[in-house]
């Protein structure tokens, strides 16, 4: 797993190293509207980093790539997670503390890693499972060119009933 260079930001491999700065941007309430809930603890947050360094669940079967994402500032605005699955499919996930909403951020972050995923992963789809009520994500998702997933795909990729799953197909040529 390789630095991504995403001017104007730096999306490094997310290390243990990073929890303290991590743990301010995911301390912000804003964050869970929708789900999720901020981690218990800078030290909990610091054993869960380190153990997401080998980059693989452990069946071995899934590459787990997790980038933080630097500002020009030197400040950590969030993060960029991809699980990549076997067969070309890799799900997408990002937080950003809200103070950094809206800035265009997300989108080079995610579009970077998308790219990279492609490049290095061979990953051809990429997937994002929501909570459907999330506005700010789906707009996001489809300014990068992800669709609503097809009925195969939405149960493939496991969305519940509150639930939207979006798909980008990358690296295809028309």
């Amino acid at each position: 797993m390789k630095q991504i260079s995403a001017p104007p930001l730096l999306l490094e491999p997310q290390l243990a190293a990073h929890a303290r700065e991590m743990f301010a941007v995911l301390s912000d309430p804003a964050i869970y509207e929708f789900e999720n809930v901020p981690p218990q603890s800078e030290e909990s947050l610091t054993a869960r980093y380190a153990k997401l360094e080998s980059r693989r669940s452990p069946d071995g079967t899934q590459a787990w790539l997790n980038w933080v994402i630097r500002l020009p500032s030197g400040e950590l605005a969030g993060y960029v997670q991809a699980t990549v699955l076997p067969g070309g499919a890799s799900f997408i996930a990002y937080e950003l503390a809200s103070r950094h909403w809206r800035q265009g951020i997300a989108t080079i972050a995610v579009s970077a890693v998308c790219a990279a995923l492609h490049a290095d992963y061979s990953v051809n789809l990429c997937v994002a499972v929501l909570k459907a009520r999330n506005y700010r994500s789906l707009g996001l998702l489809r300014k990068l060119g992800f669709q609503p997933a097809s009925a195969k795909q939405f149960n493939e990729f496991g969305g519940d009933s509150d639930e939207a799953v979006m798909v980008r197909a990358i690296g295809v040529t028309r």
